[in-house]
């Protein structure tokens, strides 16, 4: 199967796509896809980058002004000529999705949309005029004229038919990997000398975008009210609505410093390996790339129901509650003795890393694909 992958952007600081969409790729060209994955950047060229990273074609085109649709000129060149039977977009309200639809049109191939949480009710409502816009006018027709959708959660795929949207669904989590020795030391290491204070107390770990979605300043506000004392709140993210200063300084303004400590988490290495307990309470996530990797670093994790692991607490590998109850659960994990925290964290890397892999997630696409290629457009 020849399959194109369109992501807007592959740099760190747009957050898990970045990442899940170069991983799932790789995963579907290592089992034998000829895949192909296109991106823009600020800073490529205006006939773009190319590089194969482990065998999977990578493309980079300039990103035009204006920017923050994600024009690119080059991008859409380049897929005048691409010669796909699937072509598959991650994301909305960016101008790369009609490039992508305007592409499945002319040359027959399937297109395959996938939106990456931003069909949630949080998310659909959030800026709902500016995504009224895109939808008309960035890439008109694009959503209704999608042959099949990609979820990475039965969560997500209720939201895209509460939208409306009747064609095919493929649920496709994402998948995650083994943290490797060398890089945990690595990692421990690294966050030791940047947060003292990660050396002798337990930590609980929130480590995401710094965006509102993510409800940062209300766990803040949490850990500062009702949080254990010997505790510390390590925050690391990047930077989005908020920047890792201006999250400091509202620690600093609450009397929170020795409480809580807030980092840039651009060009560091993720911070799981310090952390007893990994907290993420979004008012809405589709998968929650974040949250398999805490697990699979062996760091169990507490997490809103906005969030899709509610098997978490059918399993007893974590908690996934609403946030009313947040505090209470918060409350009962870091009550735990440290030996149990520690027990419950192997046996939630042992479960995610088992029920989650990047070669389930594209072996389910790939055969997808086929049934798209076979019914009618």
């Amino acid at each position: 199967m020849k399959v194109c992958h369109i992501v807007p952007s592959l740099e760190e600081q747009h957050g898990g796509p970045s990442k899940s969409v170069r991983a799932l790729a790789a995963a579907a060209a290592a089992a034998g896809d000829e895949v192909e994955l296109l991106s823009t950047d600020e800073l490529a060229p205006a006939e773009g980058w190319s590089r194969s990273e482990e065998n999977l074609p990578v493309r980079i085109f300039r990103r035009d002004w204006p920017r923050a649709i994600c024009r690119s000129a080059g991008l859409d060149r380049a897929l005048a000529a691409v010669d796909a039977e699937v072509i598959q977009h991650h994301g909305l309200w960016l101008r790369t999705l009609h490039y992508a639809h305007r592409a499945a049109r002319r040359t027959g191939a399937k297109l395959v949309v996938s939106p990456r949480g931003m069909m949630s009710a949080w998310a659909w409502n959030h800026h709902r005029l500016r995504k009224q816009t895109a939808r008309r006018f960035v890439h008109p027709g694009a959503l209704e004229a999608a042959d099949g959708w990609h979820a990475t959660s039965k969560e997500e795929e209720a939201e895209i038919r509460a939208l409306g949207f009747a064609q095919p669904v493929c649920v496709a989590p994402n998948g995650v990997a083994a943290a490797a020795a060398a890089d945990q030391a690595a990692a421990k290491a690294h966050w030791h000398d940047a947060c003292p204070a990660t050396r002798g107390r337990p930590v609980a770990l929130f480590y995401s975008r710094f965006h509102r979605k993510k409800r940062v300043l209300e766990l803040i506000d949490l850990w500062l009210e009702r949080g254990p004392q010997d505790w510390l709140l390590l925050v690391v993210g990047i930077p989005e609505d908020y920047t890792a200063a201006t999250l400091g300084d509202y620690v600093h303004r609450q009397s929170g410093s020795g409480r809580v400590a807030v980092f840039s988490g651009q060009g560091r290495p993720p911070p799981y390996a310090v952390a007893s307990l990994f907290l993420l309470p979004s008012h809405s996530e589709n998968f929650g790339l974040v949250i398999a990797e805490a697990m699979a670093h062996g760091v169990p994790a507490l997490v809103t129901d906005g969030t899709p692991w509610r098997e978490l607490n059918s399993t007893g590998l974590g908690w996934c509650v609403p946030w009313p109850d947040f505090p209470a659960a918060l409350a009962a994990a870091a009550a735990e003795p440290a030996a149990a925290l520690a027990a419950r964290g192997a046996a939630a890397a042992a479960w995610v890393l088992r029920e989650y892999s990047w070669h389930g997630a594209a072996k389910r696409l790939s055969a997808f694909y086929a049934r798209l290629q076979t019914g009618p457009r």
